[in-house]
């Protein structure tokens, strides 16, 4: 019994104790108080049950330990299933970028397939111009080494001529300019214009002009009578003055146009002719194109035997110059009856290529006989066209000519018959207003352009409202009701002297 009381603590510090996994310490056993056991043991006196109080101690231990492995599994399988839901959260993003990158690849490819058909396509142009250009270069060299055109003519001298006669006539209307003869009114208000002036000093030019005026009316046909002829007298010098020169320029314009078409013409055979001779020289030089459709010329009967035997010499690496002398030596030491084969075939292949160079030459005469066909029914739809459009000039040109000619008897009829005493039409709104406003514009910007005082004008009458617009209306509206009693005034006293003279 004593030396198994003695093994018991022995036994008891050998309770296994669980290790944490993580490394963290487990906390130290309390101190245990002397049981009566043990004070038994130590005072020599045992428990009936030692054994029972061990298992307790070591139960307890035991729990322990599993409860903490127990916490700690939980612990794991957390941090298990959060690392689970981040990495497919990773795997999503993951997954979006890469259909993402597999987008951009696509449109990369389809502007890199765009890009190459763009490069094919500069590159076909930049071949096509290559060729172009060699063309050119071709025909460049072609006509530098022709002759240069040097025409041999004398121009006329009728421009030049006509030219000096124009800078003179400039330099003297620089010093004397030919000016239109006054009206009689003109010519009487100079003589009169002084004399009003001494009798009103402080009257203004619009208000002289208005006295001018009314004495013109006044005044008898006999008074009027010396300036009216002179103004006939000054215009019928200015238009003989006025005319000659106009004739004179038509004449010189006339010659001018008949002298260059003769130098076109001259220039145009001489161009032509040096052109023939251009062309004829290269045909020479170059060499002629072969017709794919013209029959090629048959062979002889050696050249059958060469195309023969050439065969069997080139497969014995026989040169083009030793085949050559080969058969022609061959040709030569062959009898009559061996070559009497290759002249037959010879034979047949001429009378073959006969028979069609004979058609050949017949399609060709057929062409050149349509082609000459098509060119003269086209010069006959030319010269027609061409006729026809001569035909219309010349009846635009007289239509022309015949409303010229009604314009100018209008005008003279109008200048005969306009009488100086009748009435003139009043302005309208627009106008009296727009007199107002030149004022009062120039006074406040002397320096004004005419086309922008206008515009001004014309925007500040579109600005006013239809009260304001109503105030020029009624001055234009009395205005015309003045003139329309004026005008029947007019018309009595004219009925009135008509009937005196009849």
């Amino acid at each position: 019994m004593a030396e198994i009381v003695s093994n018991l603590p022995l036994e008891a510090n050998l309770v296994p104790i669980p290790k944490n996994k993580r490394g963290k310490s487990r906390k130290a056993l309390k101190p245990k108080d002397s049981t009566s056991n043990e004070a038994n043991i130590l005072a020599g006196k045992i428990s009936s049950s030692p054994q029972s109080d061990l298992l307790d101690v070591s139960g307890k231990e035991n729990q322990d330990a599993l409860s903490l492995t127990s916490k700690r599994n939980k612990r794991g399988s957390k941090i298990v299933k959060e690392s689970k839901n981040s990495f497919e959260n990773e795997l999503e993003e993951i997954q979006k970028k890469l259909e993402q990158m597999r987008i951009e690849k696509e449109k990369t490819e389809e502007l890199l397939k765009d890009r190459d058909e763009m490069l094919k396509m500069k590159e076909e142009e930049l071949e096509n111009r290559g060729k172009e250009q060699e063309k050119l270069q071709m025909e460049l060299k072609k006509l530098q080494k022709a002759k240069e055109f040097k025409p041999t003519m004398s121009f006329p001298l009728v421009q030049s001529l006509r030219e000096k006669e124009e800078d003179k006539k400039g330099k003297k209307k620089k010093q004397e300019k030919l000016k239109k003869p006054c009206a009689a009114y003109v010519l009487w208000c100079k003589d009169q214009w002084n004399e009003v002036k001494k009798e009103n000093p402080d009257a203004e030019f619009k208000e002289i002009s208005n006295i001018l005026g009314t004495k013109w009316k006044n005044l008898s046909d006999e008074e009027k009578k010396p300036y009216e002829q002179k103004y006939q007298e000054d215009k019928e010098a200015y238009l003989q003055i006025v005319g000659k020169e106009k004739r004179e320029n038509e004449a010189m314009s006339l010659l001018e146009e008949d002298q260059k078409q003769k130098v076109a013409m001259e220039l145009l055979d001489q161009y032509l002719q040096f052109k023939q001779e251009a062309d004829e020289a290269i045909k020479k030089k170059a060499k002629k194109e072969k017709d794919p459709s013209k029959p090629k010329q048959s062979l002889s009967a050696y050249f059958l035997y060469m195309k023969e035997r050439r065969v069997a010499l080139v497969e014995e690496n026989q040169n083009v110059t030793e085949i050559a002398k080969i058969t022609g030596e061959e040709w030569k030491n062959m009898s009559e009856k061996q070559r009497k084969p290759y002249e037959e075939i010879a034979k047949k292949q001429k009378e073959e290529y006969t028979k069609e160079m004979e058609l050949y030459k017949q399609k060709k005469e057929d062409e050149a006989a349509a082609r000459q066909q098509e060119e003269g029914e086209l010069m006959k739809i030319q010269k027609q066209e061409a006729m026809q459009l001569l035909k219309k000039k010349e009846k635009t040109d007289n239509i022309i000519k015949k409303t010229k000619e009604k314009r100018q008897l209008n005008k003279k009829q109008k200048q005969v018959n306009v009488d100086p005493n009748k009435p003139k039409r009043p302005a309208s709104s627009f106008l009296l207003f727009s007199k107002e406003m030149r004022k009062n514009l120039l006074l406040e910007k002397p320096d004004i352009n005419s086309s922008t005082l206008t515009a001004l004008i014309s925007v500040k009458w579109k600005e006013l409202d239809e009260n304001e617009k109503e105030i020029w209306n009624t001055k234009a509206a009395n205005a015309m009701n003045a003139y329309k009693k004026e005008l029947q005034e007019y018309n009595n006293a004219t009925e009135e002297v008509v009937e005196i003279n009849e």
